[in-house]
């Protein structure tokens, strides 16, 4: 994440902010232009943005506007009335209820996070209005509405659903530790069932597929039985070798989907450290060292820098936690194996971008990248489906 600052005022803003504290403009996202921008009303419910190359008026999201969920604007001559990250969003929770309102503002919140990260990183963002059966989409659903009593959070055929239950840190944790997981978040979640998506985005009927496999196994693997078996029996005992995580042992696919939520990790917390400036630089030479240089860039550089500076970025992280009494922000140790799963995801994302000598994938304007509200999701299952 970069760091922003009011244009009016110079005063240090987040990525959630929706006023300045200082000199009490409005803020809102500009995704065209990747910048935190105040805001001048110019009556008829239009904004002036103060960020530079601001060259049309803006709108707010009428999720910003109606429901407090949202801070991102739209160019005023999108006739959408959804920012480009909620118009994804074709099931929401209930916002007459104060809880699931707040449950449906966190939801949106990690989802605008996971949609900036793929923005930077040039990943083709497709919705229903481009791809009616196959484009991104996400359903947030509560087990009150499910016919079964529960809502499996997954990915099927582009749509990706989040139980609303995943919102609340208490459940959440109770999850976490009834799993066994060492880590679970709210916007892990997002990151891996996204790279499901992507797996058939990007892998399936690609050039990649035979060094997918070669890494990750063959996909065909019946998926059900897989997974059955990891709840039934666990990971093997050697997991830590050759995976990221204990889950991404289950199957091939959710191998990918944890690198892939790695990878996205690792690119959001570099950015942050490049944008503030991070360096180590420690009395002893045997410590982690790292300048600020040595992060590379955003989208990131060679995979080589990147993965040689997030080790002493994961040290550093951790040992900041336990100061706090935290546990580890970071409770993953890479294997040689798992390192080079992340390569890979590291190249098919270039590939995809554009930046590896591979053609860039097809993009579409913001209009066209997303449906319009109520359209219908796809039935049948899909061909990377989890219930991570």
């Amino acid at each position: 994440m970069q760091v922003f600052h009011c244009q009016h005022c110079d005063h240090l803003v987040f990525f959630e902010n929706i006023r300045c504290l200082k000199c009490g403009h409005a803020l809102a996202y500009l995704p065209d232009l990747a910048v935190m921008g105040a805001l001048e009303p110019l009556g008829d419910e239009l904004w002036r943005a103060l960020a530079p190359g601001a060259t049309q008026p803006y709108r707010l999201c009428e999720n910003y506007r109606t429901h407090a969920v949202c801070n991102w604007a739209v160019p005023a001559d999108d006739p959408h009335p959804l920012c480009i990250s909620c118009r994804l969003t074709q099931v929401a929770p209930d916002p007459a209820q104060p809880e699931l309102q707040l449950a449906w503002q966190k939801l949106e919140q990690a989802k605008r996070r996971v949609i900036y990260g793929l923005m930077q990183l040039g990943c083709p963002i497709i919705g229903r209005g481009v791809d009616p059966e196959h484009g991104l989409a996400y359903e947030f659903r509560g087990d009150a509405d499910a016919p079964s009593g529960a809502v499996l959070t997954g990915h099927a055929m582009g749509v990706i659903t989040v139980n609303i239950a995943e919102a609340d840190d208490a459940e959440r944790e109770r999850r976490r530790l009834q799993l066994h997981e060492p880590y679970r978040t709210l916007l892990g979640h997002f990151r891996h069932e996204i790279g499901h998506y992507y797996w058939d985005r990007l892998v399936k009927d690609g050039p990649r597929l035979q060094a997918f496999r070669q890494l990750f196994g063959d996909e065909r693997a019946d998926y059900g039985e897989a997974l059955a078996a990891h709840y039934r029996e666990g990971p093997a005992a050697d997991w830590q070798l050759r995976f990221v995580s204990a889950y991404a042992a289950a199957h091939p696919w959710e191998d990918w989907a944890e690198s892939w939520a790695h990878y996205l990790h690792m690119t959001d917390t570099l950015e942050t450290a490049v944008a503030n400036g991070l360096a180590l630089q420690p009395s002893r030479a045997d410590e982690p060292t790292l300048h600020a240089a040595q992060l590379g860039d955003s989208p990131p550089g060679p995979f080589e820098r990147l993965i040689d500076s997030w080790f002493p970025i994961a040290y550093v992280v951790n040992n900041l936690n336990r100061c706090l009494g935290m546990p580890d922000a970071y409770p993953f140790v890479l294997s040689t194996p798992a390192i080079d799963k992340l390569r890979l995801v590291h190249e098919i994302i270039g590939d995809a971008a554009g930046r590896t000598g591979a053609a860039p994938a097809p993009t579409a304007t913001p209009n066209s990248t997303v449906s319009p509200p109520g359209t219908p999701a796809p039935t049948g299952s899909g061909s990377s489906p989890t219930a991570s």
